[in-house]
């Protein structure tokens, strides 16, 4: 297959469960989808089970945390890409956060440090001129701090306003950023919070919301959660401190 004639997909924290669903869209679409992450045997395992051609996929290693390698890993991709997708995650609760600084540092290190220093290389490479979308998975616990998860979403909130003055940069040289707003995700990283299941949404709705992003930057998905958005996004102060 002649990597550089069809588009090519850059998902960073690929093994996600949002992002593995959404590398089955890009790959129904067409795409050629560079699937990188740690876990690289689990996305191997995740993509045989539902009998994706090897000739459209690329599975390679990739650690947001390990910023010294990132020019390395972005100069030996197999093509550049047309669309980022940054995915990667990590959560631990708001009590461990606050006595246990190795979880703080990764969270601060995944969502937001992890992807300036490798987006950044993306956007600067004059190399690449067909870049048109970088697309972030954030958070609505970066909306507004709240007691329960304030470390956590202090990390999204970093991120999101990183894609916000991203897209101004780069929109002179027409290219879209998206955030995607998530409430809670049926995931492996939620799997052990205690969340209520009516707001629960599962990783293939989200994944739909990544692949078909239009031009708008911030996407909530879901009717409910659009609410809860715009409820904490507004909501007053003496009101938002009685907020679990």
């Amino acid at each position: 297959m002649n990597l550089h004639a069809i588009k090519t997909v850059l998902v960073l924290g690929a093994n996600s469960d949002v992002a593995k669903e959404a590398i089955l869209l890009y790959l129904e679409k067409g795409y050629h989808v560079i699937a990188a992450s740690r876990s690289t045997g689990d996305i191997a395992s995740f993509m045989k089970a539902r009998n994706v051609a090897d000739q459209q996929l690329t599975i390679c290693y990739f650690d947001a945390t390990a910023f010294s390698g990132h020019a390395e890993f972005y100069a030996g991709l197999p093509a550049k890409p047309h669309i980022v997708v940054y995915a990667a995650g990590f959560q631990v609760t708001n009590e461990q956060a606050l006595v246990d600084w190795e979880g703080s540092y990764r969270m601060i290190n995944v969502h937001y440090a992890g992807a300036l220093s490798i987006l950044n290389l993306i956007i600067t490479d004059k190399e690449n001129d067909h870049l048109e979308r970088i697309i972030g998975l954030s958070s609505l616990s970066g909306v507004r701090g709240r007691k329960s998860n304030f470390v956590y979403g202090s990390t999204k909130a970093a991120f999101t306003q990183y894609l916000a003055g991203l897209r101004q940069y780069l929109f002179s040289r027409k290219i879209i950023v998206n955030v995607i707003v998530a409430g809670y995700i049926r995931s492996k990283m939620t799997a052990g919070l205690d969340l209520p299941e009516y707001l629960l949404m599962e990783p293939s709705f989200i994944a739909q919301k990544i692949v078909n992003a239009g031009n708008r930057f911030a996407i909530v998905p879901g009717a409910k959660w659009k609410i809860i958005y715009q409820v904490l996004k507004y909501m007053p102060e003496k009101l938002a401190a009685r907020l679990p």
